[in-house]
């Protein structure tokens, strides 16, 4: 049994079904070579002619050049458009399309200059070149399928399943047309160049070049031709086919070939087969091997309108109309012009559309050789068209649905299988275009998978954007999680630095508030206290008045009675004694008004304490030894109003002191930050109460004490001393607990008691004595010896023991001397009260 291939070389054919034998009519314009025509000024080219994703590179105005690039793209199915002269761009606008429709299309138009510049065609050897750069060239120049069908050639030239067998097809089958003709007759050797670019890129084990019998001529040129192909002399063979209508279909070539039928949705090259038409090859070895664009073809221009009919070179873009009127047309009324042959071809709306890559044949067909319009009549089912279908299909059922618009059921009858041969057409009895309706039906379902493709698309545009939305939420999410996790971590760093200091704070913090809560509380504990206090500070108010107002006729008296005093000393005490009366006088009628202002505003310095606290025990001891020194009664008397002069100097100064101690003392503030802070008013009123208190009981204790008055040793005064600090201890709760314990007993009560006592007298002794002295000198000294002696006093009078050698008053003796020297102050008016009722 012979192979394909074996029967091939053979010259083995097989029938192909359906077919039609029309009159030929190609004697009117293959008796002639081929021509050019004049070029002309102006030429419109379509933007894309074929493929897709096309873009203009020019603009209006712009300088082209001929084979220049007009657009750019870079899809797969993309060809560039180039131009066809040398000019400028005068307009990019819509124009009418060289389409059955005429449907206006983007259109650049261009004048030109008649210069004829052209780009710089690159010449190569075809051994010089690789097939990738062989298809680069090959899609660059913009070559797409010569017969009619315009199919992209650098895809078929690059299949993705292997080529066992190529077909150039020379056929050319339908009337009137003999472009292919004529081209193999004359370009038989160009042909054959073609042919072999094709070989190098498809490596097929066969090539047939496939011609009908009705064109010998060509038969024979191609034949001489292939004789000086050495390398194609081994695989290729011219065949012969019988002159049938449509033979020259790629599906029914095929079939004549190799006996093969290419399946429904099936392409030849999934079958191993490649079909080329010889205008293809042509092209295919003007831009391989000379670097030019296709910007021309060879086009039949015939009809008997026509007095020059015959093939002439045409430039892509040239208008219909221009060439027609370069041969002869003679326009009739109702005059058709058609594109294609008489078969497959299509009239024109107008005639003012350019030639295309595809326009293979302008007819222009007089009465007698078309018939005219007539009415479509009713389908009779006589069944000729199915007769007659290359494609073995059911011509009526297409008719009918694409009739009543069922284009889903036409699909279903294999309709994109029709190749629109119009041999349906041809022979129908009823006139009915058959193919008119498949093409509307073809174009419908074209729109209509068009229309699904764009819905598909925005559905995955809508869920890619949806995506894209949730991938951004989530990832806007993820920021925030991170960024609160971060912010968390360092909370928690510096929480972990900082957990002793607030715990510090917060102890702190607490600590203070129990203490406001304390001393706010505390006052209301004290009510009553409070209570006797006031009473006991308008007690004391008033007997200052008193002792104010009766000053004068007593210490007259007093003066009367006693001995003039001769000596110095007494005469500059007398003057000191009655200066400190009358401004203890007045500072007795404020005292207790201002306490609180002095505690809020004199800050309590402990040296000054300390001071105060040294002059208070100094003056006690001098005391104590004038007192046991005085022999005399005037010499006893002048000491004893000296002393009482000097103590009641240096208690007035202990007294305008003794407040601040007194408050710092009660608050409990030994630091320097506790001193700078005011006190309040209420904490100066309830130190003012608390010495009112002592006065009204030491006052009390002399007035039932019965002692001598004559008891005048240092350590009565010491003892003295130290009761009066266990009672300011014991009332003001500044003491240590040994201190507060300690009970008074009897003898020390008594003792006080009359030192007190003592003290009154020798005060009233002394008043009446210095009445009439006003010296501010003497004054003044009286006051720098009451300064100075008692820091003398003090060394000689203290006994000497390790407690007051080594160790310095610290604050809490400090506030006890300052309460001890307000106590005294106290006293002293108590005193004076005393000695005016005597």
């Amino acid at each position: 049994m012979l192979t394909l291939l074996e029967q091939i070389d053979k010259g083995t054919l097989w029938h192909s079904p359906g077919g039609i034998h029309p009159p030929q009519l190609k004697s009117l314009s293959n008796q002639s070579t081929a021509k050019r025509l004049t070029p002309a000024s102006q030429y419109r080219v379509p933007l894309p002619q074929v493929g897709d994703c096309a873009r203009l590179s020019i603009k209006v105005g712009e300088q082209v050049k001929q084979g220049q690039k007009l657009t750019d793209g870079e899809g797969f199915m993309y060809l560039p458009v180039h131009s066809p002269v040398s000019g400028h761009v005068i307009d990019i606008s819509l124009q009418s399309s060289n389409h059955a429709s005429g449907l206006p299309t983007l259109t650049c138009i261009i004048e030109a200059d008649g210069l004829n510049q052209t780009i710089d065609y690159q010449e190569s050897a075809l051994v010089e070149l690789s097939n990738q750069q062989i298809l680069d060239k090959i899609k660059q120049a913009g070559i797409a399928g010569m017969g009619g069908a315009t199919f992209p050639s650098h895809i078929k030239l690059n299949p993705a399943s292997e080529i066992d067998l190529v077909i150039i097809n020379g056929v050319e089958c339908e009337p009137y047309i003999t472009s292919d003709d004529v081209l193999m007759r004359e370009n038989a050797l160009e042909i054959f160049k073609g042919i072999q670019i094709i070989n190098q890129l498809l490596t097929p084990q066969r090539i047939v070049v496939a011609i009908e019998d009705n064109k010998p001529e060509a038969t024979l040129a191609m034949q001489q031709c292939l004789a000086r192909f050495d390398d194609l002399t081994s695989i290729v063979k011219i065949t012969v086919i019988p002159t049938k209508y449509p033979s020259g279909g790629e599906k029914q070539l095929i079939q004549i070939i190799t006996g093969r039928e290419v399946p429904t949705g099936s392409i030849p090259a999934q079958q191993g087969v490649v079909v080329h038409n010889v205008g293809t090859a042509y092209a295919i070895q003007d831009a391989v091997l000379h670097g030019k664009p296709l910007i021309e073809r060879l086009v039949t221009l015939t009809g008997e309108q026509v007095t020059q009919p015959g093939n002439y070179w045409i430039s892509i873009g040239t208008s219909v109309e221009y060439a027609l009127q370069q041969v002869g047309f003679n326009a009739d009324i109702n005059q058709k012009v058609i594109i294609g042959g008489p078969m497959m071809g299509y009239a024109l709306p107008d005639y003012n559309v350019p030639v295309l890559k595809g326009t293979n044949c302008i007819l222009t067909p007089s009465a007698n050789e078309i018939a005219p319009d007539v009415e479509e009549k009713a389908c009779i089912r006589c069944g000729e068209c199915a007769v007659v279908c290359p494609a073995l299909l059911l011509p009526q059922q297409l008719f009918w649905h694409a009739k009543a618009e069922e284009y889903d059921k036409a699909a279903s009858f294999n309709l994109k299988d029709c190749i629109e041969c119009g041999c349906c057409s041809f022979v129908c009895p009823s006139d009915i275009p058959l193919v008119e309706y498949y093409r509307v039906a073809k174009s419908a379902l074209k729109n209509e998978a068009e229309e699904k493709q764009q819905a598909e698309q925005a559905k995955i545009r809508f869920e890619a954007r949806l995506k894209r939305l949730e991938d951004e939420k989530l990832a806007r999410e993820e920021k925030s999680r991170l960024a609160a996790e971060k912010r968390k971590a360092a909370a928690n760093a510096s929480s972990n630095k900082n957990t002793v200091a607030e715990a510090m704070a917060r102890v702190a913090a607490k600590k203070l508030a129990a203490e406001q809560e304390s001393k706010q509380d505390k006052p209301a504990t004290d009510k009553s206290a409070a209570v006797k206090a006031a009473i006991e500070r308008a007690k004391a108010k008033k007997l200052a008045n008193q002792s104010t107002t009766s000053n004068t006729p007593d210490e007259n008296a007093s003066t009367d009675n006693l001995p003039a005093v001769n000596d110095k000393k007494a005469q500059i005490a007398a003057a000191v004694a009655r200066a400190k009366a009358k401004k203890l006088a007045q500072n007795k009628a404020t005292l207790s008004e201002n306490d609180t202002a002095s505690a809020q505003n004199e800050p309590v310095d402990d040296k000054k304490a300390k001071i105060a606290a040294a002059v208070a025990r100094a003056k006690a001891k001098k005391l104590a030894q004038k007192q046991a020194e005085s022999a005399s009664d005037t010499d006893a008397a002048n000491s004893q109003v000296l002393s009482s002069d000097e103590l009641s100097y240096e208690e007035q100064s202990s007294q305008e002191q003794a407040p601040q101690v007194q408050a710092q003392s009660e608050i409990g503030t030994d630091t320097d930050s506790d001193v700078s802070e005011p006190l309040d008013d209420k904490k100066a009123k309830i130190a003012a109460a608390v010495a009112r208190a002592k006065a009204k009981k030491l006052a009390q204790k002399q007035a039932e004490s019965a002692a001598d008055t004559d008891i005048q040793s240092s350590p009565v005064q010491s003892s003295q001393d130290q009761t009066s600090q266990v009672q300011v201890h014991t009332e003001i709760g500044t003491g240590t607990e040994s201190d507060v314990s300690e009970p008074l007993d009897d003898k020390k009560a008594k003792i006080a008691a009359a030192v007190a006592r003592a003290k009154a007298k020798k005060l009233a002794q002394k008043a009446a004595e210095s009445e009439n002295k006003t010296d501010v000198e003497s004054d003044n000294r009286s006051k720098a010896d009451a300064l100075t002696s008692p820091a003398q006093t003090e060394t000689s009078a203290l006994p000497v023991t390790p407690s007051n050698v080594s160790e310095p008053v610290d604050n809490k003796k400090a506030r006890i001397a300052a309460a001890v020297a307000k106590a005294k102050a106290k006293k002293l008016a108590n005193k004076q009260k005393l000695s005016e009722k005597e």
